[in-house]
């Protein structure tokens, strides 16, 4: 990083600290919850069989051992967070960082893209039509991310306020499925016996199955590392970061389990692996009188908000790469009235239509945490390279062990070994052949047209990371 890019991160304004321990504590949860747990708690089902529970645990413990190493990262640069920033102190290699920078990009828009699938389904539920194709489901899909795409135009202000709002939606949702669960179980109905089958393909050992379903409900747990860009809005961020974040997965992962349990004990694994809207059949197996409208709102509501936020992610992310000169000039054009990147908008909304229209649910979110695996694992690397540099105040410090392990698992999570499908290879390559071309035409253009260097500052972009 050059001198003058560090001075200009120095020198900025200091953000307001307006974020205590409650209103953390919900940004995390919120940014946790949505479209994973709504959308592919069937198809985890579909993976392993009735033991639907264990992928979800299994992916907390690895997010839980990867959270240690942002939170050491967070209290030691309390000001700059970030995977991307993290990579860049650690490793200074300019093309790491925007390839990171790019994955986290990409991983925002096949979340996006899921999210737009779930609100397809759970729409026709909420206005209780049966679409008889599929087509009408992916003209929906695209509509919809048409929508996102319009308002992402128009410009949206986002505060925290709003975050707690969205998020107790989103949690109210899940509650009710444990609620039902639980009423349903204890009045005797549905079957504790599937919680321990495992549904395995010929050939396939048990544990094969709950490591490819891990690698795929991974997806449901992402979001807790964007908190620490929330860092310079936090009240004593140093004291406080640790235990909300621990405590925030901790939630959310009990409410995973809980809601897995739930699904597979009053639905078969079977059913649930059908079509987009699992937990809208637990609730109507468990309350068959509930107002089954209500809830495929709340989903709705959930899954929008995912979409909204990671189209936003993306488009910022990719207008700040062209203004840091590593991707083409005109990604960084803005409507003048409404101060809004309009041509990353419609770039980033073309890849989501071409996504909706190649890839189904299961992959677009196999293909989130494959991308988000392969960055959490260069984060955990990073902590410890970045130990060299000391800081004068304290800070949170992982137990060595926990980076490796961390990483150790997200290399295998991402690798064929797990039992990852191959459409999250061809889906992830593709998006980061994209962008490979992309800088690869900049800096071209930048050696022998502009005769000028790039010397990409990550710390610059906003960094937040995608939401499920």
């Amino acid at each position: 990083m050059s001198d003058t890019a560090a001075k200009t991160t120095e020198d900025r304004p200091e953000l307001k600290r307006v974020m205590g321990p409650g209103l953390l504590l919900l940004f995390v949860v919120g940014d946790i919850l949505g479209t994973g747990v709504y959308a592919l708690t069937g198809k985890v089902a579909g993976e392993v069989g009735g033991a639907v529970w264990l992928p979800f645990l299994c992916a907390f413990i690895v997010a839980m051992l990867t959270a240690t190493s942002y939170l050491e990262l967070v209290t030691k640069y309390p000001k700059a967070g970030g995977a991307a920033v993290y990579t860049h102190k650690a490793f200074g290699i300019h093309f790491l960082t925007f390839l990171l920078t790019f994955a986290v990009m990409c991983s925002g828009l096949t979340s996006a893209s899921s999210a737009s699938k779930a609100f397809a389904a759970n729409f026709f539920s909420a206005v209780k039509i049966d679409p008889d194709r599929g087509s009408v489901l992916m003209i929906t899909a695209l509509a919809f991310m048409a929508l996102i795409a319009l308002v992402n135009l128009r410009g949206v202000g986002e505060s925290v306020k709003a975050n707690v709002v969205l998020t107790l939606v989103e949690l109210s949702g899940l509650l009710i499925v444990i609620a039902i669960g639980a009423w349903a179980l204890s009045n005797g109905d549905g079957d504790t016996a599937r919680l321990t089958e495992f549904n395995t393909p010929d050939g396939e050992s048990p544990f094969g199955a709950v490591t490819a379903a891990t690698a795929l409900a991974f997806f449901a747990m992402v979001g807790f590392e964007d908190s620490v860009n929330m860092a310079e809005e936090t009240k004593d961020p140093v004291k406080i970061f640790p235990k909300i974040m621990l405590i925030g997965l901790t939630i959310t992962g009990v409410i995973y389990v809980l809601v897995a349990i739930s699904a597979v004990a009053l639905v078969s694994p079977e059913e649930l692996n059908k079509g987009a809207t699992p937990l809208l059949k637990v609730v109507q197996a468990g309350a068959p009188d509930f107002p089954l409208q209500i809830f495929a709102w709340i989903t709705m509501f959930a899954v929008a908000n995912s979409a909204l936020i990671n189209m936003l992610m993306a488009s910022r992310l990719l207008y700040g790469m062209s203004h840091e000169k590593v991707l083409p000039g005109p990604l960084g054009r803005i409507l003048h009235k409404r101060r809004t990147p309009w041509v990353a908008i419609l770039f980033t909304t073309l890849l989501a239509f071409l996504l909706i229209g190649y890839a189904d649910l299961t992959a677009l979110g196999g293909t989130t945490a494959l991308l988000l695996l392969c960055v959490f694992a260069i984060v955990n690397v990073a902590v410890l390279v970045l130990r060299r540099d000391k800081v004068e105040h304290k800070h949170f410090r992982a137990p060595t062990a926990l980076p490796i392990l961390g990483c150790i698992l997200c290399v295998y999570l991402a690798s064929p070994l797990s039992g990852r499908a191959s459409d999250d290879y061809k889906i992830a390559g593709w998006l980061m052949v994209i962008g490979v071309g992309l800088w690869a035409i900049t800096w071209l253009l930048n050696k022998y047209v502009f005769k000028r260097k790039s010397d990409f500052d990550p710390s610059h972009l906003d960094s937040s990371g995608p939401v499920n």
